[in-house]
């Protein structure tokens, strides 16, 4: 048989046959006097187990252990290993479209401010802000969008979980009024030290238990958060957030 016979036998292409021979996985078989391959059924086996074996999404390299002269790995434990990372992929599409499904509901008619402005909300942030009550404050609006910035990167569920007592109690609102009424104060404002200490206290310890001892920031974000506030507010920011770290290291 020639490249384009056996191409047809097993279903693959030309293109690919010379693939499979340019990285060794095919052996290249006789040619002909006037320089043509000769392909054999034994070679039409062999090509059509690479093709059972790559349609079932094994890598190239996994093909060549299974095929090998000295086989690297037995077949059924290249296929077991397939197996599980397929089950790893199936469990992270359904993760996925369950997170596209509450995406999708929160955009209805009447489902609330569960969307942010030119983005998505995961369902456990979503769920999270939804157990906070109606507020014009600035302070506020700047932590949903530093949760928004945290939830951007991934890994915050436990931290929405932690924080939804804190989220739904409405004496939350008369501390972020403090801090909004900071606007325009110098750094040195003497309202700024239980300020800081009552925010602090109203955080719970189960917070603490999910936050990394450094924080949850990334080298330049403190500086760059505090940059968003006036100066007041950012001594409060400043203090608080140094006092997270604290009791996280405890």
């Amino acid at each position: 048989m020639r490249i384009g016979e056996i191409a047809a036998v097993v279903g693959v292409t030309p293109r690919a046959i010379r693939h499979y021979h340019h990285v060794g996985l095919l052996p290249e078989p006789e040619r002909l006097a006037n320089g043509y391959r000769a392909y054999t059924v034994r070679d039409a086996v062999l090509l059509a187990r690479v093709r059972r074996l790559t349609e079932l999404g094994l890598s190239l390299d996994e093909v060549r252990d299974v095929l090998g002269d000295d086989a690297g790995r037995d077949l059924a434990d290249v296929l077991e290993e397939l197996d599980a990372d397929l089950a790893r992929q199936e469990a992270e599409i359904r993760a996925r479209r369950e997170r596209l499904a509450a995406l999708l509901a929160a955009t209805q008619p009447g489902a609330g401010d569960e969307v942010a402005p030119g983005g998505v909300l995961s369902p456990g942030l979503a769920a999270l802000l939804a157990k906070a009550p109606e507020t014009g404050s600035p302070a506020a609006r700047k932590d949903r969008e530093h949760l928004e910035l945290l939830d951007a990167a991934g890994g915050g569920e436990a931290l929405y979980a932690a924080l939804g007592p804190l989220a739904a109690d409405p004496a939350v609102l008369a501390l972020y009024e403090r801090l909004d009424a900071l606007h325009g104060a110098a750094a040195d404002d003497p309202r700024i030290p239980q300020l800081a200490e009552d925010l602090v206290a109203a955080v719970p310890d189960e917070v603490f238990a999910v936050i990394p001892a450094g924080g949850p920031v990334a080298p330049g974000f403190k500086e760059a958060l505090l940059a968003e506030y006036e100066p007041a507010q950012a001594e409060v920011v400043r203090r608080v957030m140094e006092a997270f770290m604290e009791r996280g290291r405890g």
